[in-house]
């Protein structure tokens, strides 16, 4: 059976946005929360934050960076084909209680995850600013949107593309000062959410991120997500994947990023070279 593909948009030459018919999940999905797929029954599982959710049509949607094989033949699928398997609604919703006024920034694909909090919040009647930034114009993603779900939206391409030249803490903390932020929330590589709370933390503006470490099952059974947060131990898949930006130990996770994702290119590459010419 699986769940049905409805629609398939690529977004630029590497990211692609999958609708699925999920109504159980759709149901109880909330901004902040992650599935797991498989793109067949013996596949590996990924986890792929819920990037947008409709209760009345039953539907979710995800989106995909191509990095490996399995990410691979799960954009190979089309509209109509199914995805094997999708568990989820997984971690902890974002907390959006009692904030008033807010500032939603996204980096590359991390976006995707950033938007269902714009999208929420001005559902809420929330007021709600938003920063994305780009390597240049050819990745710019979700662009209409964040323009259709916040007050503002500021773009940032590194290199002066699309948008203003620059990264998104360029004028960061002129807009925290100027508009008086509750709450920053922040989702991205990691070393683009260390240097924002690097700023806001030292403005004293309650900023979340969201943590992105390995992870395999989603239910803090495999121990691979864990992070420190406030000089204890936490799993993202359950705990988080929304923490406090001033508790958590990003040059830990960076240093456990980066040992993975060497061992990873390596695989990624055999795995790529043997998945070209199949259907």
């Amino acid at each position: 059976m699986g769940y049905k593909i409805l629609e398939r948009i690529e977004l630029n030459n590497t990211v692609t946005k999958l609708v699925l018919d999920a109504p159980l999940v759709s149901r109880h999905a909330k901004a902040g929360e992650f599935v797991i797929v498989r793109a067949t029954s013996d596949g590996e599982r990924i986890p792929l934050t819920i990037h947008d959710y409709d209760r009345t049509k039953g539907t979710i949607s995800i989106i995909i960076q191509v990095v490996g094989l399995s990410t691979m033949k799960l954009n190979s699928l089309k509209v109509g084909e199914c995805v094997s398997d999708v568990v989820g609604p997984l971690g902890k919703a974002t907390p959006l209680d009692g904030v008033d006024r807010t500032l939603v920034i996204g980096g590359g694909v991390g976006s995707a995850i950033s938007f269902p909090i714009c999208k929420e919040l001005k559902e809420k009647g929330k007021y709600v600013d938003a920063i994305l930034g780009f390597r240049n114009k050819d990745l710019v993603i979700l662009e209409d949107e964040f323009k259709n779900n916040s007050d503002n939206l500021y773009l940032y391409t590194d290199d002066g593309s699309k948008g203003i030249k620059g990264f998104v803490t360029s004028n960061l903390e002129e807009l925290v000062l100027k508009n008086k932020y509750d709450c920053v929330f922040v989702i991205g590589p990691v070393i683009m959410m260390k240097n924002v709370s690097l700023i806001t933390n030292k403005l004293n503006v309650k900023t979340l991120v969201s943590l992105n470490p390995l992870m395999i099952d989603g239910t803090g059974m495999c121990g691979c997500c864990r992070v420190t947060v406030g000089g204890k131990m936490k799993f993202a898949c359950i705990d988080g994947p929304d923490f406090d930006a001033s508790l958590v130990d990003f040059d830990e996770l960076i240093t456990r990023n980066k040992m993975y994702f060497e061992e990873e290119k390596k695989a990624r590459d055999e795995s790529c070279n043997l998945f070209k010419g199949v259907k």
